[in-house]
């Protein structure tokens, strides 16, 4: 089935009748060359690729509970390619460039809106480390351009420029960031996939892991026995857990990020804005929702759900940005759950396990990293070699201590990434 402007015109005169279902509801065959664990944003793509990319189809995404119902369902749906360190940087770029295709790919509309996201800046030292990432970013071949304040305020009027305790310098403007629909992502390459005779098992959880010699030969699922020659974990913040099937620790805490959304407003912010003195990003939504977000909980968890004081926290921030935000009224809010490594930045790699592999550690980077995640795990799963924009993401960095790409520039805290 595919989607056209007349099949559209043609199905709203005709009642909707006529649309099927986007992707098949298989049984669980009792063997497959490559498992994927986790059926979110990832480990779609992944499979997505491997079909369409590899022409790798015999392969099976198994999901504990619905497509699309983990992280990617569970953010604040932004995407941006401003990353600072050889080794992500190429790697959001690939992503950005994915982003930028992914529709016509698809044939999905994953609304993409690319209207741009303004860091801001409120010191001299952060004046300047935003000018070295925003020629970072250009020497990667990606947008990037320094305001000064008065620039800013002809871009953000509404935000405060009169407040002292955080005086607005200027902001990092990143033209090709935005947004995207997230679960029409994770539906999109779930079609993608399906069409192309990838087995996506929706209620499946992963019980545990089989191996002899030293090597994966399937996997033990609440719905049977499945046979694997390949097996990739791609469960986001439930990346630990897993891997503890196959008795592996993995270098990685979860913790819990906060979201909200307020009710509908008339078109009112027209960028994607961060707050460089709060962790804030604001955002709003196709249907009027402002949607924002702010920091950790700081403390490990895998409950998806908040805490009042980190709530209280965020809407400070948001009220100290932008006060006229304050008479809107919050619908709802819902936590991800972030995979964070020492570093802050990913594991795309095999493990010292034949045959088992790793796609995890995204911080706050998974959402955005979607397109290229998947691409470059399909092209490990397929070829058992990086893919060279993901080439930095090895496991082994953090047994070493080669290769670590402290992003953030705030050491081996897990919940400071």
């Amino acid at each position: 089935m595919r989607f056209s402007g007349w099949r559209v015109i043609r199905e709203g005169l005709t009642g909707n009748r006529g649309w099927g279902p986007h992707w098949r509801d298989p049984e669980p065959r009792p063997a497959y060359d490559i498992v994927i664990i986790g059926g979110g944003g990832h480990g779609l793509a992944a499979a997505y690729y491997l079909a369409r990319a590899h022409g790798l189809s015999n392969v099976a995404v198994l999901e504990k509970g619905y497509l699309g119902g983990g992280n990617v369902g569970r953010n604040t749906t932004i995407v941006r390619a401003n990353y600072f360190l050889p080794g992500n940087s190429e790697f959001y770029s690939l992503s950005m460039k994915l982003w930028e295709g992914l529709e016509r790919d698809l044939n999905y509309n994953v609304m993409h809106s690319q209207r741009g996201l303004i860091n801001l800046f409120h010191s001299d030292g952060q004046r300047d480390a935003f000018a070295r990432r925003g020629n970072a970013m250009i020497n990667q071949g990606d947008d990037a351009v320094l305001l000064d304040r008065e620039g800013v305020r002809a871009m953000l009027p509404y935000l405060d420029f009169e407040q002292g305790r955080f005086p607005i310098y200027g902001g990092l403007y990143h033209p090709r960031g935005g947004t995207a629909r997230h679960d029409a992502v994770a539906w999109g390459y779930a079609r993608g996939a399906s069409d192309r005779g990838v087995d996506l098992i929706q209620n499946c959880e992963v019980t545990g892991i089989d191996m002899e010699n030293g090597a994966v030969t399937g996997v033990r699922t609440s719905r049977g026995a499945i046979r694997a020659r390949k097996v990739a974990i791609v469960t986001a913040g439930r990346s630990g857990q897993v891997a503890a099937l196959a008795g592996m620790r993995l270098p990685v805490e979860s913790h819990i990020l906060q979201a909200f959304v307020t009710e509908g407003l008339k078109p009112v912010i027209d960028h994607v804005v961060s707050f460089g003195m709060g962790h804030f990003y604001i955002s709003q939504s196709d249907k009027g929702g402002l949607v924002f977000g702010g920091d950790l909980d700081f403390h490990p968890s895998y409950a998806q759900r908040g805490n009042l004081p980190m709530a209280e926290h965020v809407m400070e921030a948001g009220m100290t940005l932008m006060p006229a935000i304050g008479k809107a009224r919050v619908l709802r809010s819902w936590g991800g759950i972030m995979d964070m490594t020492p570093d802050g930045s990913p594991v795309i790699d095999r493990t010292d396990i034949g045959g088992l592999y790793l796609d995890c550690g995204w911080c706050y980077g998974g959402f955005k990293a979607v397109p290229a995640s998947g691409f470059a795990l399909a092209h490990l799963l397929a070829t058992d070699r990086p893919h060279p924009a993901a080439a930095g993401f090895r496991l082994n960095r953090f047994r070493d201590g080669a290769g670590l790409m402290d992003e953030e520039g705030t050491g081996a805290q897990h919940n400071l990434h």
